[in-house]
């Protein structure tokens, strides 16, 4: 039987999704559960020295953070999953994930491989499912992130951040950083709002679902990635006028690209080269991410660039606890 998510802020108790592991409150620093070793502290889980415990899977499966549409970007990834396919002599299949707990415990129950863990879960599957990230898309000129808003729809009786209190703040998911965990510190540090106290809240489960939900007047604010909010506009999902933005915060990293740790070395090796010499020119994945101006991988690490995100966390008062 799965664990539950188990999330407790600022005083108010929710409980989430099903999933192997159990986030509480705490005041400590990071740390991998007691199934990694981190001998480097790197704050990622070290490869396995015992090679019994290497994964060399025929089929290598490959995930991208939930999405509005899966089937959609199943065919974005598909030109890039053929460039894997190549560079590693596997095969590649893309598995489409409903939630950020499905994909994290697909991974820590061995049965994903490869994906895309978007910025609020990245430590969280870091900790609790031995994923090692590496990549995250960028600019020609290396830039990269996204920012939180939070929207509203024209007409509403929301017109700045201080009108939500006494209202209900809409997220995306416990684990989602713009969606949630960034917007939730901000909320109390810089507005004085306490959640569950000062406004209530609820969940979308994606951040297409938050747009779309305003959009449509279903939710009076939210809180989403503005890269999200543009990949939808520039297909025509939304039009300009159906959204207000009343807060836009500092920029964030976005989606973090990677392995599970104990893959074989050398597959590793060889996935990293395949993102790292994918030809973005004219592919779908400059088609759809290029809406953001995003054109290439580059290299990252999780102690470095992760973090504001687990400040963020920290601000929070949660430590992951994953058994």
């Amino acid at each position: 039987m799965p664990i539950t998510l188990e999330r407790t802020l600022i005083g108010t108790a929710i409980l989430g999704a099903a999933l192997a592991t159990s986030l509480s409150v705490a005041h400590a620093e990071f740390s991998l559960s007691e199934r990694y070793t981190d001998a480097d502290g790197d704050l990622v889980a070290d490869i396995p020295e015992d090679e019994s415990q290497w994964l060399d899977p025929d089929t290598l499966v490959f995930a991208y953070t939930p999405v509005e549409d899966p089937a959609v970007y199943a065919d974005v990834w598909a030109g890039f999953l053929s460039h894997m396919e190549e560079k590693t002599g596997k095969k590649v299949q893309f598995f489409p994930v409903q939630s950020n707990a499905a994909q994290i415990e697909a991974m820590r129950a061995g049965r994903l491989h490869v994906a895309g863990f978007n910025t609020g879960s990245n430590p969280l599957a870091v900790s609790c499912a031995g994923f090692r990230p590496f990549a995250m898309m960028a600019a020609e000129d290396g830039s990269f992130g996204y920012e939180m808003e939070i929207i509203t729809y024209p007409g509403s009786e929301i017109r700045e951040v201080e009108d939500i209190r006494g209202r209900t703040l809409t997220h995306t998911s416990e684990t989602s950083n713009s969606g949630f965990k960034a917007p939730t510190a901000l909320m109390e540090s810089e507005f004085g709002m306490v959640s569950g106290e000062d406004y209530q809240v609820d969940f979308s489960g994606k951040h297409d679902n938050s747009v779309l939900g305003v959009a449509n007047k279903d939710y009076e604010v939210a809180t989403i990635a503005n890269s999200v909010k543009t990949r939808m506009l520039e297909r025509g999902v939304i039009e300009e006028d159906q959204i207000e933005v009343i807060y836009q915060s500092d920029t964030f990293p976005t989606t973090g690209y990677g392995v599970v740790y104990n893959l074989t070395p050398e597959l590793q090796e060889a996935i990293q080269e395949a993102f790292f010499s994918f030809d973005w020119e004219g592919s779908a994945l400059a088609e759809e991410f290029g809406r953001n101006g995003e054109e290439k991988f580059i290299p990252i690490t999780f102690k470095e660039h992760w973090a504001v995100i687990r400040q963020i966390d920290d601000a929070n008062g949660v430590e992951y606890d994953c058994p």
